[in-house]
């Protein structure tokens, strides 16, 4: 294996190895090819190697390398922000067009109610408010919404943390927008702030058995069912969304965020309900 190189391989064994002589014992070639890995020399020796024992071979390598070298970019590619990499860790791509949906909604019940404010008995901002965070949370956590769910999931930091991360961008985005929508209109935070964040941790708390995505879906339906079509129907003012019924979101949130805690657990499965 070695001669008066010490610890490189011998030339005679490099020679074998280029050649792909028969003779070279199998374990002596494993031994050289592990040595040209870290040993710039006698990849050198083998280049030569190569060179000489088989011109045709030589010359095959020479030109790849030549039009590799012409067709290189002479500038490295540049690399993403630091923004851009910190950006990916909290909202992944394929949370953007949920998340748009859920800001068009709120601003399109916000024009409605610019345009037309005697269109339903209570305004049409505060119907959506308390359900438009959900097109963005039902992407939160989704094996049919995200296609590298799998990868996600797998990660040693999944699971709840990643979860909460996603929904915290959902409503950083969602708030401001119903925030200002509600002060144009004259409604109180807390009328469509605290049913905003009990349908939100509801979503979440009744995903950990049913999905995030189906839970999403399920109460933004209910919702629209039980509340917001009568309203636009001109059936009356909606119970819920008045005064008297502020503690109850408070209580429900609070529930929903007890049952999440507890079962947080349930995000870390690869399950079919995800």
């Amino acid at each position: 294996m070695t001669d008066n190189t010490g610890a490189h391989a011998s030339r005679a064994a490099i020679a074998a190895y280029a050649t792909g002589d028969p003779a070279l014992p199998a374990a002596a070639e494993w031994a050289v090819e592990a040595h040209l890995e870290t040993c710039a020399d006698c990849r050198t020796h083998l280049a030569d190697a190569v060179r000489i024992g088989d011109p045709t071979l030589d010359s095959a390598l020479r030109r790849v390398w030549t039009e590799l070298d012409a067709r290189a970019p002479r500038t490295p590619a540049p690399g993403r922000p630091a923004w851009s990499r910190w950006a990916r860790t909290w909202a992944p791509p394929t949370l953007a067009p949920r998340l748009t949906t859920g800001v068009l909604v709120a601003l399109v019940a916000f024009l409605v109610d610019l345009i037309a404010p005697e269109h339903t008995p209570t305004p049409l901002v505060l119907l959506v408010a308390p359900v438009a965070p959900l097109f963005g949370v039902a992407a939160a956590w989704s094996r049919r919404l995200d296609p590298l769910h799998e990868l996600t999931a797998s990660t040693p930091r999944a699971g709840l943390a990643v979860v909460l991360r996603r929904t915290a961008v959902v409503l950083a985005a969602v708030i401001p927008v119903l925030a200002v929508a509600g002060a144009f209109t004259g409604l109180n935070p807390a009328l469509w702030l605290l049913p905003c964040l009990a349908f939100t941790t509801g979503a979440l708390a009744l995903g950990t058995v049913f999905g995030v995505d189906r839970a999403a879906l399920g109460l933004g339906l209910l919702w629209t069912a039980l509340v917001i079509a009568p309203t636009l129907m001109n059936l009356g003012a909606p119970q819920p969304l008045r005064q008297a019924g502020l503690p109850g979101w408070a209580i429900a949130a609070a529930v929903a965020a007890v049952v999440l805690t507890a079962r947080a657990r349930s995000f870390t499965a690869l399950s079919d309900k995800n």
